[in-house]
Parts: C-alpha cells; sequence; structure tokens
C-alpha cells in the first residue's frame, strides 16, 4: 500500500474540496485513463484495489500509471470514546482528488481491453469517473 515515508505534520486538517484539478487533467504518460468526475478521497487500498484490477485485466501486459498519491493523513478516535482529550490517531492516507484528475493511465494494449480495464477499476472507486483517451489514440 501506498504511504509518505515521513510528512512534516503527523495530522493534518479535513480541508475543503471544491474546484477543478489545476494539474494533472491531461493523458501524459499512457493512452487512455480514467478521470474523475467528482470531489473526494480516495484510500490507499482503494488505489491498490484498482491497480490490482488493472493488471489482473490486462495479464500483466502493457503499463499501468498511478497518478495520485495518498499524503494526507485521516484520523480517527476509538469506538467509545468520550468526547475530548485530543484529536485521534492517524488511522490511514488519502489521496485528494478534485473533478477532472487523471488517476490512472495504462498503454501497450488495445483500445477495448484498456477500456475493460479501467472500468474494472472505476468499480473500487467511490467516486463518477470517465475513461478518456489520447486525442491521437485509436
Amino acid at each position: 500500500m501506498l504511504l509518505p515515508k515521513r510528512v512534516k505534520y503527523r495530522k493534518s486538517h479535513r480541508g475543503r474540496r471544491k474546484g477543478k484539478a489545476q494539474r494533472g487533467h491531461r493523458v501524459a504518460f499512457g493512452d487512455m485513463g480514467l478521470k474523475a468526475l467528482e470531489a473526494g478521497w480516495i484510500t490507499s487500498r482503494q488505489i491498490e484495489a484498482c491497480r490490482v484490477a488493472i493488471t489482473r485485466k490486462m495479464k500483466r501486459d502493457g503499463k499501468v500509471w498511478i497518478r495520485i498519491f495518498p499524503d494526507k493523513p485521516v484520523s480517527k478516535k476509538p469506538l467509545e470514546t468520550r468526547m475530548g482529550k485530543g484529536k485521534g490517531n492517524p488511522e490511514f492516507w488519502v489521496a485528494v482528488v478534485k473533478p477532472g484528475r487523471i488517476m490512472f493511465e495504462v498503454a501497450g494494449v488495445s483500445k477495448e481491453l484498456a477500456t475493460e480495464a479501467l472500468k474494472m477499476a472505476s468499480y473500487k472507486l467511490p467516486i463518477k469517473t470517465k475513461i478518456v483517451a489520447r486525442p491521437d489514440f485509436q
């Protein structure tokens, strides 16, 4: 699973999920990509599940790029704990995804297989997505 080696601050604020993706909104490395249509948090487990689904569908042919990285810690307080006593400990890591962001890219396989593999990955995600291709890709 993906997580940072070290971070400047152990706990972070939740932040806002408004606005569109300023960067990473074009297919840059591969031929086809999976684009986010709404904002959300994608956990490291969900990213790993998508990666496994794509590589299994493509039968380890071609190449996969993961364009998002979970660098935001999400803390949780233990169950049945009273209010107060500070913020909970970091439980998992998320990648903040905004609309328009390309999350995964694939290359080296046919258009039909790439579409099917990215569709399998989209089932693992908690947000709406769209499959996009490079303009010059047939």
